[in-house]
């Protein structure tokens, strides 16, 4: 089982530690510090931010996932973490800051130049794209893509040893060691998929990015990916940031999850905390926009609205014209991602500027604080999940 895999999987973090951006070896538990992260394009008018202020820290071994609606910035934040994005996107503001796994200097990746980020790309820093199709070179049999991964960062690895060692990583993943010698137009869907996340561990990365890498393929291919994820990341070590619409998905496999919104992080928690206590009124609509699969049938709701035009973003608040619990002051004043009550949140409901916490008529919610958790089972994982605890087995 998925989850179950997510249960007995090496929680390795330490927690958040300082960072010394003058190239002092790093000692800390992190592998990554991002820290107020600005990205904006560049267009004949004003500059459109596409995200701002972004602070968070991935710790090693730790699965960090993303989620939010299109255009909240989820794409544009990866790309910026791997130095990938092209113009008109710019990096305008913030660190970015990578850990070496062995103690190593730090290396801030927004300063880094072409060569020092060609040395960490594939040893440290891989990405997974969503389409790998578009992401495998077409004219390019598997063996020979993973060949040329390998000997680049290891010239003493020869032309057979490289490939023998592509067989092995594709039956890692679950793929026939004989289909190195396959073209990506020969795989299915899901295997071509499985082979871009091979592709990525070839050279045992410190941290994996993945964009929306299930996206593509049915249900039970969704499953056989993230369990094989899941059982690598196990074995190797690695942390990853996982990028996806898909908060249910994310409930069942991350650590912790940042929800995006018009280009910022408007909660950081665990996944039981998103998913047990959302604090932002759009993480709440996020998670209540899912039907269940056991429980009675109930209204779904939704979140009113579209997302804002990143052009001409409202007024204080990003979310507050959308946001059925907006009062006095929302449209003016944008709120800072703060601690409330063990994760953090961007919402004056919470605000310490505030005052704390608004009295404006949250939702009711039970005895026990879960506001009907058992009415709000959103797939099968998530019920496995609340089995586990209760038998004595909690994150």
């Amino acid at each position: 089982m998925v989850t179950q895999i997510v249960r007995d999987a090496d929680r390795t973090g330490t927690g958040r530690t300082g960072i010394n951006l003058t190239g002092a070896r790093s000692v800390s538990g992190d592998v990554l510090e991002v820290t107020g992260l600005g990205v904006e394009y560049v267009t004949d008018g004003d500059p459109v931010r596409a995200c701002a202020e972004v602070t968070f820290t991935l710790r090693r071994g730790e699965i960090l996932g993303v989620a939010g609606e299109s255009g909240s910035g989820k794409s544009t934040l990866i790309t910026a973490l791997t130095r990938l994005q092209r113009p008109p996107a710019v990096t305008t503001a913030g660190s970015i800051v990578f850990h070496p796994r062995d103690g190593g200097p730090a290396v801030d990746l927004v300063a880094a130049s072409p060569k020092e980020l060609r040395a960490l790309r594939w040893t440290s820093l891989s990405i997974v794209l969503q389409s790998a199709m578009d992401a495998l070179n077409p004219v390019m049999r598997l063996g020979a893509q993973f060949a040329d991964a390998l000997r680049t960062h290891d010239r003493s690895l020869s032309r057979d040893a490289a490939w023998a060692r592509a067989a092995e990583l594709l039956a890692t993943v679950g793929i026939s060691g004989d289909r190195v010698r396959s073209y990506p137009h020969e795989l299915s869907g899901g295997m071509r998929q499985r082979a871009s996340i091979a592709l990525a561990l070839a050279c045992r990365p410190e941290l994996v990015v993945m964009d929306e890498p299930t996206t593509a393929v049915d249900v039970v291919m969704q499953r056989q990916i993230l369990a094989q994820v899941l059982r690598l990341r196990r074995e190797l070590g690695f942390a990853v940031v996982f990028v996806t619409h898909d908060l249910s998905l994310l409930l069942e496999l991350a650590d912790r999850i940042a929800i995006m919104y018009a280009g910022r992080v408007v909660e950081l928690g665990t996944a039981d905390e998103i998913y047990d206590d959302p604090r932002h009124p759009y993480t709440r609509g996020l998670r209540d926009s899912f039907p269940p699969l056991r429980a009675p049938l109930r209204r779904l709701t939704g979140i009113p609205g579209t997302p804002p035009d990143l052009r001409r973003p409202p007024s204080g608040c990003p979310f507050h014209p959308r946001c059925a619990l907006r009062f006095e002051g929302c449209d003016t004043h944008l709120p800072e991602l703060v601690d409330a009550g063990g994760h953090a949140v961007a919402c004056r409901l919470y605000d310490a500027a505030d005052g704390g916490m608004a009295d404006v008529g949250l939702p009711a919610r039970t005895a026990d604080g879960t506001e009907g958790r058992a009415e709000r089972r959103i797939e099968d994982g998530i019920e496995r999940r609340a089995e586990h605890r209760t038998e004595g087995g909690a994150r």
